[in-house]
């Protein structure tokens, strides 16, 4: 039988309840649902918090009428962040009629790069677009 880590017994014991869930899964609103030695499973209801259909660079270049969805979202960490005041300064590189590309540096408050995002966005018009 498989020896089970430090780790692995902290994740079941999250899972059966004695101990509290992750900040983030609080953060998020997730549960998690099954944990096994590299898988696991967790499920949250998907709502208005989640979404963030407005204020970022990509939405401020929008026309009246138009609104967005996000194709591909990627972040690469690139600094160990526990506690900090953060700045993120995004810019669209690329607008098309159709899909854009906007990059997103996140700085802490010694003006240290501590993450990298790009986002793909497409624009939604019509019948798409109502009630984004």
């Amino acid at each position: 039988m498989a020896k089970t880590n430090n780790m692995m017994r902290k994740l079941e014991m999250i899972l059966d309840g004695s101990l509290p869930p992750l900040p983030i899964a609080s953060l998020i609103g997730f549960t998690h649902v099954s944990i096994e030695p590299g898988r696991e499973a967790i499920e949250f209801k998907a709502g208005r918090r989640h979404a963030n259909p407005k204020g970022i660079a990509y939405a401020s270049k929008l026309k009246e009428g138009e609104s967005f969805t996000t194709l591909e979202f990627k972040i690469n960490f690139v600094k160990l962040v526990w506690q900090a005041k953060l700045c993120a300064q995004g810019q669209v590189v690329n607008s098309g009629k159709t899909v854009g590309l906007v990059m997103c540096n996140v700085f802490d408050e010694k003006d240290r790069l501590v993450a990298h995002a790009s986002s793909t966005c497409m624009t939604l018009r019509g019948e798409q677009a109502t009630g984004r």
